[in-house]
């Protein structure tokens, strides 16, 4: 079988969301598969250092797809000539968009609805492209896959015609991400907070990651415990970052937060296992990566009580309403004060994160590429 896969999204220096999922499952698959041969397609060169099984070929078409017209034509004039070029028996696209024009069969991943749930948080051209597209995308996929039940959920609510083709496959962490020793700890905060101890965010800074609340949320909680803790917020500037970036600015307790920008995976997992809890207080998620990271990771997980993450992160979270950040403050101080309560979040987390593991998804959606080939096959 030769299996065409979409990672424009993968080995581009920084790794996230789509991303990360693209780059686990296309290697994981390949590596798996060692009697099919793989197509890996991007949209400009791949990292230099990638190091590929022998049955995958890496192509590069342009041009670079970063615009809703650039994404049409890449998708419907650029990827179908490849893909009948090298004879593909089916097109894996992970990222939300697939081929309107193409004969291939097709497999495509919806990680969210987020663009009709919250358009504010997306610039308003790349929001009309897929609440427009999202529909006829549906409607040519073979089958549909998404990460939580959550999702499977709200996708065939809001689009009737997907039901009986959306198969979920969870995310799953890095293996990497594991506890860190308390001499690890101290020797990280004695270097990056001065021996202080972190609340940690991660995630890119733009709306729908919720971070104005959590500033709220964090004066709150320094008010009440009068406690030299640090918030470290982990991620890249991303669109519409602004508004935080004023609020932030005039914030009483501006000295005690830190932005760290991107940061790499290798610095990532002791940043995280370092801190003393990850806050996440994030609007929507169709999953939430970084609960499952900090999970495994053994820090206490604090995030909103909506969408997918009660799904994630199921009994071992402290929960609150993302948009009350009066409850965002009682669970940090919670966490803060009990520390019997933080232990056993710690505990309760790392059972919990041993339900994902990339390699029963990557099996998943091996199954369901075969199935969607030989029906593409068999029609």
């Amino acid at each position: 079988m030769r299996i065409a896969i979409n990672t424009r999204f993968a080995n581009y220096g920084y790794v996230e969301g789509y991303g990360r999922f693209t780059a686990e499952m296309s290697h994981r698959i390949a590596m798996s598969c060692p009697q099919d041969s793989f197509i890996f397609v991007h949209d400009r060169p791949p990292s230099a250092d990638v190091k590929d099984p022998e049955n995958v070929k890496r192509f590069t078409i342009g041009p670079p797809a970063r615009h809703p017209l650039l994404w049409k034509y890449w998708y419907d004039v650029r990827v179908p000539l490849l893909l009948k070029r090298q004879r593909a028996d089916i097109f894996f696209s992970p990222d939300g968009i697939c081929s309107l024009t193409t004969r291939v069969p097709q497999l495509l991943a919806i990680h969210d609805l987020a663009f009709l749930h919250h358009p504010e948080t997306m610039p308003r051209l790349q929001q009309r492209f897929y609440a427009g597209y999202t529909p006829r995308f549906i409607e040519k996929a073979s089958r549909i896959l998404t990460v939580s039940e959550f999702s499977r959920q709200d996708i065939i609510r809001h689009y009737p015609s997907a039901k009986g083709k959306v198969d979920v496959v969870p995310n799953a962490a890095d293996p990497s991400f594991l506890p860190v020793s308390a001499e690890q700890a101290y020797d990280w905060k004695e270097v990056f907070s001065e021996g202080r101890e972190y609340f940690l965010c991660l995630g890119s800074i733009h709306p729908r990651k919720n971070l104005i609340n959590l500033l709220k949320a964090f004066s709150i909680f320094k008010k009440r415990q009068r406690t030299n803790m640090l918030l470290v917020i982990a991620g890249r500037k991303a669109w519409k970052h602004d508004e935080f970036t004023r609020a932030l600015s005039g914030f009483k307790y501006r000295h005690d937060v830190r932005l760290t920008g991107y940061v790499p995976r290798h610095q990532l997992q002791i940043l995280l296992g370092s801190a003393y809890a990850l806050v996440y207080p994030s609007l929507w998620e169709g999953f939430g990566m970084p609960v499952l990271e900090a999970m495994q990771s053994g820090i206490p997980v604090l995030c909103s009580d909506n969408t997918s993450m009660p799904e994630v992160a199921g009994d071992a979270a402290l929960y609150f309403d993302p948009l009350q950040p009066e409850q965002m403050a009682s669970q940090m101080s919670l966490v803060f004060k009990d520390e019997r309560e933080r232990s056993r979040r710690i505990l309760l987390g790392l059972e919990r994160a041993k339900a994902f593991d990339w390699e029963r998804s990557a099996r998943l959606v091996r199954e369901i590429i075969a199935g969607t080939a030989l029906a593409g096959i068999n029609a």
